[in-house]
């Protein structure tokens, strides 16, 4: 046997038995069911790869090629279910979002079945020595192939994003599973666009996958048994990763890779090409594993630190990114999980978790942790009394606070509630209590440091820093909340208040009428005057109902051409003659305009009617239409009272603000809606005792301008 089939049959073995590892766990994750497929694949895949090359003949070999060809056209959609699935708790986001690259997936076993045939047709030459052999591609093998190649970009990607969203101890946990895949998948993109580039496959390239495959196992064997599989849940963006790492290696790697195939084809070959390209491969990977390691980093930061003098921390560089990741945050959990995942990365911590505090319940809750997953959460929450001792501790210190030294009753609480995944290995824990204005917030925790390096006084000036920054902002966002509550009862309030004025005005009148009832029931004029007051209650109720359901509901345009001299018109004619006042139109001829009439005629109506409140009768409106600047202009003007510039700054559009003693204040706030709806705008001009002047602009159709 040799060396070749050695290394296969182990890596086949070895993937079967991690397939059944993740069969006989209790969860039934997709990521679970896909990785075990997956495994189950490249130990079928290995084992016809083996058997093709203990084949007593060249057609054997073929046949068992085919086979192989045929559980390569399975892994792209076991591995992209994996990638997509794997320690997300958001998962089927991505599942929705990647639905047609999973469907697109299925074409590939249907294209290797389809061509099985010719693959196995397919002659094998062999060289010297007699292991060595090549077999030229068919069109079936290119195509997978080349899928392989693409697909395997797309899951290296996805593994990227949620090693990249994973942080602290999440990312420890994932660390070798990813290292695994990635060196599995990156080894795969270099046969296979090898396989691509010659059109033929050979037994050297396929050491490299036998290879890769045993590796593979060993990194997630590990992982399986520091942390287990599946014992993590990461929440990545959904957003596209621009600087994408994978992207960027895989496309050095395939542009360098194909100028150098035809660089070295002109020149007359190369019979080392292969390995020269298979080192470039490696070395981009081992840069990619440097950079993503937490423990590299640390070093090469102490490194600078010692030889080139400068401070340990780039405080304006934490700064900004502190800034950039909360400033957009509206809830606490959010901030507590920005502030985590800082902490972690800037000081190589593995486990840091923030705990909320409730002074008025005298509770602790669970803000954001990198260690702690949300079920275990629950289970290390402290008591009602240990939590009522550990608020008094956080508002009597203000320093951090060494967990693992202290000796007081609430330290014990804290150690039970912060656990450390590593013992003494990982260094001693601090918490750093959250106040801000006096006011308790919460805690920073933060223990399990990289290479159990302990806390300088630099790193615990640091976490104090940040740690009041955070509490100044969860209070911040505590206030506002407050103010938002506030300002949501206020308008409740007036609200109620309009409801309970028109009610009580209707209730009085029907109460009136029951009363007089049974005295003047036989009475034709109180009948009259019943039925009148029973429809004016009805209408008035209907039209309550009418105004507030249009501001809850929105605008809805139906847009069609109009002449807004004619719509004018038509308003003007609906109110009627106003006897208290003097009403004078300027219209002047104008373009059509794309409105809808009817929300227009409200605009218009509410305009002028509160025109004739205002002048009270004894004054004039003008209402004029005229053409500025590519829209049509409505203005309606009067002579009355005016109104206050605080009132039109600060009440005029507003809901619910009035200066009418029988107003509800939502007629201008309507208005603008309608105006703004039709992508328009609306003018005020007043002075107080001269008048007022509502200039509205509609927009022109282009062809118009």
């Amino acid at each position: 046997m040799t060396i070749l089939s050695m290394i296969l049959l182990g890596g086949a073995i070895w993937s079967l038995g991690l397939a059944l590892t993740a069969v006989v766990k209790s969860s039934q994750s997709p990521a679970r069911w896909a990785f075990a497929v997956g495994m189950l694949l490249f130990a079928a895949e290995a084992f016809f790869l083996n058997s093709s090359l203990v084949a007593e003949t060249p057609d054997q070999a073929a046949r068992w090629q085919a086979f192989r060809y045929l559980a390569v056209g399975f892994l792209p959609g076991a591995w992209m279910l994996f990638g997509i699935c794997f320690s997300r708790g958001n998962h089927r986001l991505y599942l929705r979002k990647w639905r047609v690259v999973l469907m697109a997936s299925c074409a590939f076993p249907i294209i290797a079945i389809v061509g099985f045939e010719e693959i196995a047709a397919v002659t094998i030459d062999y060289l010297q020595p007699q292991e060595k052999w090549i077999m030229t591609l068919g069109w079936p093998a290119k195509v997978l192939n080349g899928f392989l190649v693409a697909y395997a970009v797309l899951i290296l990607m996805n593994l990227e994003r949620t090693f990249r969203a994973s942080v602290g101890i999440m990312r420890w946990r994932i660390k070798f599973v990813m290292l695994g895949l990635g060196l599995l998948f990156a080894v795969r993109i270099y046969t296979s666009s090898q396989a691509l580039l010659y059109s033929a496959a050979s037994s050297n390239l396929e050491s490299f996958n036998s290879g890769a495959l045993l590796l593979a196992c060993l990194l997630m064997t590990v992982s399986a048994v520091r942390a287990g599989l599946f014992n993590a849940d990461i929440y990545p963006s959904p957003t596209i990763i621009y600087h994408s790492l994978t992207i960027v290696l895989a496309g050095v790697y395939l542009v360098t890779i194909g100028l150098l195939a035809n660089v070295v084809t002109r020149l007359g070959g190369d019979p080392d090409f292969p390995f020269k390209a298979f080192f470039i491969l490696v070395s981009l990977v081992v840069l990619g594993c440097v950079l993503a390691s937490d423990r590299a980093r640390l070093v090469i930061k102490r490194f600078v630190s010692r030889h080139f003098r400068r401070p340990f921390y780039d405080y304006r560089q934490i700064w900004r990114d502190f800034t950039e990741r909360t400033a957009s945050r509206m809830d606490d959990v959010s901030l507590c999980q920005q502030t985590v995942g800082l902490v972690s990365e800037t000081l190589e911590v593995l486990a840091v978790t923030i705990w909320l505090a409730d002074e008025q319940e005298g509770r602790i809750v669970f803000g954001a942790s990198t260690s702690v997953a949300d079920e275990q959460a629950q289970e290390l929450l402290p008591s009602g009394m240990n939590a009522s001792k550990l608020i008094a501790m956080m508002r009597s210190r203000s320093e951090p606070v060494n967990i693992d030294t202290a000796k007081e009753d609430w330290a014990e609480e804290l150690r039970r509630s912060n656990p450390h995944r590593f013992g003494k290995k990982g260094g001693n824990r601090f918490c750093i209590p959250l106040v801000a204005k006096g006011q308790v917030i919460g805690l920073l925790a933060a223990g399990d440091r990289v290479s159990g390096i302990p806390f300088s006084t630099e790193d615990l000036e640091l976490l104090k820093c940040i740690a009041d920054q955070t509490a100044g902002s969860l209070l911040n966002l505590r206030l506002a909340r407050r103010l938002l509550d506030a300002k949501e009862l206020e308008a409740f309030q007036n609200m109620a208040a309009f409801f309970i004025h028109d009610l009580k005005n209707t209730a009085s009148s029907l109460s009136l009428m029951l009363r007089n009832l049974p005295a003047q029931f036989e009475n034709p004029d109180f009948r009259q005057d019943a039925l009148r007051a029973v429809s004016q209650g009805v209408n008035r109720l209907n039209e309550l109902i009418g105004r507030f359901s249009s501001l809850r509901q929105g605008v809805q345009i139906n847009r069609t051409t109009a002449d807004l001299n004619e719509v004018v018109l038509t308003a003007l004619e609906g109110i009627g003659p106003i006897p208290e006042a003097t009403v004078t139109r300027h219209f002047e001829p104008v373009p059509k305009v794309i409105i809808d009439p009817e929300q227009i005629q409200k605009v218009i109506i509410n305009l002028v009617l509160n025109a004739q409140e205002a002048v009270n009768g004894t004054g004039k409106i003008v209402v004029a239409t005229g053409q500025q600047d590519g829209s049509v202009v409505l203005s309606v003007r009067d002579n009355g009272c005016g109104m206050s510039p605080d009132f039109v700054r600060r009440s005029l559009f507003r809901p619910f603000q009035t200066t009418k003693k029988t107003g509800m204040g939502i007629g201008m706030f309507h208005c603008r809606m309608i105006i703004e709806a039709h992508g328009g705008r609306i003018e005020v001009e007043t002075q107080e005792g001269k008048g007022t002047q509502f200039r509205v602009m509609l927009p022109l159709p282009r062809d118009s301008k």
